[in-house]
This record gives C-alpha cells, sequence and structure tokens, in this order.
C-alpha cells in the first residue's frame, strides 16, 4: 500500500502482518497433497482458523477503509482455508486415496510384517500394475496438490513394484557361501538377514501398513549395516569379497527408494512438464502437428506433398522409441499417445495416396462389392481429415456429428455383401479396421488425459 506508514492507521498495519502470515499458509496449503485427517491438514486448518479469529479481533473504529480492508483479509483467509478443503476431498484425491488402499490391501494380504513375502504370486504382480494403470488415468484437472498426490501415489508403488522384481531377480536370500569358508561370512549372512527384514519393512511402510517403522529408522539401519560390512576384513578373499559387494549393492539399491521417497515431496517432481523426456516427447509432437497442418492444408493430390514427409514422420517414431521412460507409467503412455498421433498422420497419407492413384489410374472392373468398399474408404478419408484437425471436447456438437458419421460408415461396411468374393471380404474387412482406428483416434483426442 503506498502510503506513508505513518499515518496509517494501526488496525491496517495489524491486518497487514496478518495477511502477511496468512500468504505463507497460502504456499503450505498450494502444495499439499494429504488428506483432511492427515495432522498437517490439521496444522494448516488450524492456522487459518487462528487467523481468521485475529482478524475478526481487528478494531475498525468505525472507519469505513478499515472495514473494507478487514473485509478483504477475511474474504482471502477464507478462500484459502476453501482451497484447502475442496483440494483434501476433492473426488480425484479421494479416487487416488481408495485406489491407493487397494495396493495397501494386496501388500497386506501378501506379506506379514517380519516374515516378508509369501512367494510372490502371478495375481499380487498383476494388481500392482492394474493399480499403476489406474492412477496414470486419474485426472487431476492441472491442480497441483492433486498432481502431487498422484505423483506420490505412482512413485510408492513403483519402487515396491522395483523391490520385489530386483529380489526376483538376485534371489539374494539363497546364502551362496559357507560359514567354513572365511569367519566373515557368518556376519554377511547376519547381515542379510537384516537386509531382508528391512525390505519387507519398506514395502510395507511404502504402502502405508507399517506403523512400527519409519523411513528414518530403516535409513539408520541400513546405514548402520553398510558400517558394519566395511568393517569387514574380506582382503585376499575374492569370492567372500564379491559376496559382501552383493549385499552393499542390496542394500545401496534399498536406500535409494528412501531418496526416491524423500524426493516425491519436492515440489519440482511432480511436475512432468519439467521432464527431460516429456520435453523431448513434446518437441517431436510439435514438430508432428507441423506436419499434419502442412498435409492438410496442401494435400490435395500427390505432388503437393514432399517425398520425405512420410520419411520424416517414420523418424519421428523412431525418435519417440529412443526416448527414456524409466519406470515412469505416465511418461510411457504420453510416448505411446504421440506415437499413435504420428501413425494417424501416417494412416491418412497412405490412404488419401492409394484414393487418388485410384482416381488418376482409372477404376479398375472391380466387383460390386470391392468398389462399395472404395466408396466407404473414400468418406472415411474426409472423415479422418476432420478427426485429425478436431480440437475439441466429447460434449460438442461436432464431436458427437464425426462420431455418427463414423459409425454410419461401420454399418455401410457391414451391410456390404461380398458375395464370394475374397478380395472384397479382405478390402472390407481392412476398411472396418481403419474405421474403428479413427473412432479410437478421435475418443483418444478427447479422454482428457494428462500426465
Amino acid at each position: 500500500m503506498n502510503m506513508d506508514m505513518g499515518n496509517q492507521h494501526p488496525s491496517i498495519t495489524a491486518l497487514q502482518e496478518i495477511q502477511k502470515k496468512v500468504k505463507d499458509v497460502e504456499k503450505k496449503v498450494s502444495t499439499f497433497s494429504g488428506l483432511n485427517h492427515d495432522p498437517e491438514y490439521k496444522r494448516l486448518e488450524n492456522s487459518l482458523l487462528r487467523h481468521l479469529f485475529d482478524i475478526e479481533s481487528i478494531d475498525t473504529d468505525g472507519k469505513g477503509h478499515v472495514v473494507q480492508a478487514r473485509k478483504r483479509a477475511t474474504e482471502e483467509t477464507e478462500r484459502v482455508l476453501k482451497d484447502l478443503e475442496q483440494n483434501a476431498n476433492h473426488p480425484c484425491r479421494l479416487e487416488i486415496e481408495n485406489i491407493f488402499k487397494e495396493a495397501q490391501n494386496l501388500v497386506a494380504q501378501q506379506m506379514t510384517p517380519y516374515g516378508g513375502g509369501r512367494g510372490i504370486s502371478d495375481e499380487f504382480e498383476e494388481g500392482l500394475q492394474n493399480i499403476l494403470l489406474r492412477l496414470t488415468q486419474v485426472k487431476t484437472e492441472g491442480i497441483v496438490p492433486l498432481r502431487k498426490a498422484r505423483y506420490r501415489t505412482l512413485t510408492k508403488i513403483l519402487c515396491v513394484q522395483e523391490i520385489l522384481e530386483s529380489c526376483l531377480k538376485k534371489q539374494i536370500l539363497s546364502l551362496p557361501l559357507s560359514t567354513e569358508a572365511h569367519p566373515s561370512v557368518s556376519k554377511i549372512n547376519s547381515v542379510m538377514c537384516e537386509v531382508n527384514k528391512a525390505r519387507w519393512s519398506l514395502i510395507r511402510l511404502l504402502v502405508g501398513v507399517n506403523d512400527r517403522e519409519t523411513y528414518r529408522h530403516i535409513s539408520c539401519v541400513l546405514s548402520g549395516l553398510l558400517a558394519d560390512l566395511d568393517a569387514l576384513d574380506v582382503s585376499g578373499h575374492t569370492e567372500v569379497r564379491n559376496y559382501r559387494k552383493e549385499v552393499v549393492e542390496e542394500i545401496n539399491g534399498l536406500l535409494k527408494y528412501l531418496d526416491d521417497e524423500e524426493e516425491a515431496q519436492m515440489t519440482s517432481t511432480y511436475d512432468l512438464t519439467q521432464n527431460q523426456s516429456i520435453i523431448k516427447i513434446e518437441d517431436l509432437r510439435k514438430r508432428m502437428r507441423e506436419i499434419e497442418g502442412a498435409v492438410l492444408e496442401r494435400f490435395h493430390n500427390l505432388s503437393d506433398i514432399h517425398m520425405g514427409t512420410k520419411s520424416e514422420l517414420q523418424g519421428l517414431i523412431a525418435q519417440l522409441d529412443e526416448v527414456s521412460a524409466g519406470r515412469n507409467p505416465c511418461i510411457r503412455e504420453a510416448r505411446r499417445r504421440a506415437v499413435v498421433e504420428v501413425q494417424a498422420v501416417i494412416m491418412y497419407i497412405d490412404l488419401k495416396e492409394a484414393l487418388e492413384k485410384r482416381q488418376c489410374f482409372g477404376e479398375p472392373s472391380d466387383h460390386t462389392s470391392h468398389a462399395s468398399v472404395w466408396n466407404v474408404l473414400s468418406n472415411l478419408s474426409e472423415l479422418q481429415k476432420e478427426v485429425l484437425s478436431f480440437d475439441g471436447k466429447r460434449a460438442d456438437k461436432n464431436y458427437m456429428r464425426l462420431e455418427e458419421l463414423i459409425t454410419t460408415q461401420l454399418l455401410a461396411l457391414d451391410a456390404i455383401d461380398s458375395q464370394g468374393d475374397d478380395r472384397a471380404k479382405a478390402a472390407r474387412k481392412q476398411a472396418v479396421k481403419f474405421a474403428n482406428n479413427i473412432l479410437n483416434y478421435l475418443d483418444m483426442k478427447t479422454d482428457e488425459w494428462e500426465y
């Protein structure tokens, strides 16, 4: 406020100090990804309620400008409180929590607190994979707390999946050396048993079914085990040294997951728009859209398209295949969708070329049913052009119109009687597949998926 502080009403100064505190709380609210029963939620809520009480306690002295300032401060604080409540109770947040509870039930059924896994079943692995897939499909509407909640939940489930896969590959519990081989083997065996316990404790902790442990305690235990292994003298014994090395690598792997869990709380990690793989995918999609625009604008005959266009599109697919998605299902899905987008443009060009060749060189004396299929394909080509340029939502009238027209073409194909002609039968089958691909692509463009 541009005014001399000495002439400012004391109540205005007090309100400004409270508003500064509310702004500090708002920063925490903007990234809070928990639920309304979490301790942090209670702390934030109590802080805002306390500030509201302090605002209401400000004496206005009947001054109109002070009354207005107090009103604005109250409204601003109530808005922050409402944001906190809405994000914690948002349907998407509750959906994330319900999916996470399914993961908790899976782990609780599969693993005992100290006995570890009772042999990881195919159903358990499939259950985790299904949970990951459903998490990627949760729409956060771009709301930061919801994006953070989804990212953190994905990170936890991915960690569990990786730990289990690593365990199954290494089979580290099959103690490879006899205690008679070297005095240190007995100690390494003992450490390895503790590592096994820590592994199962970490898995249960990641999914919130372990209330006896904390991340810090597990980290301290594992660091202590590393120190114990480092103190062993295994010089001159290659087999024992390699054995110790394997156990050290296993411990470091578990420590990495602890670091990942800590990193998941950072405000930068859940924003995949800053992820290098996503940035690469978006760059390739941008180039694809440029090519698509040129194709849709100028593609009236084959001479209008440069011979290298399809080659460049194929090159984009090759580059997308090289993008590292790691274990992140959101990045994998973003890459898959980008590939589908490029393939849709290639498919449009291929059909357009086939139709123009047929027109240029004259229509052969096809079987009547075969000619009917080509007529439908011609209609589908025009519809695909509209689908490629469509940029609306499923509620739009144009979406419903396109969906209805494509469905009409499918019905037209279904009504064509091949009359025993194999070429007509194969052509109709291919045309049906083509129409379904267009319909699926239209659905994909309007499903409001986000990473």
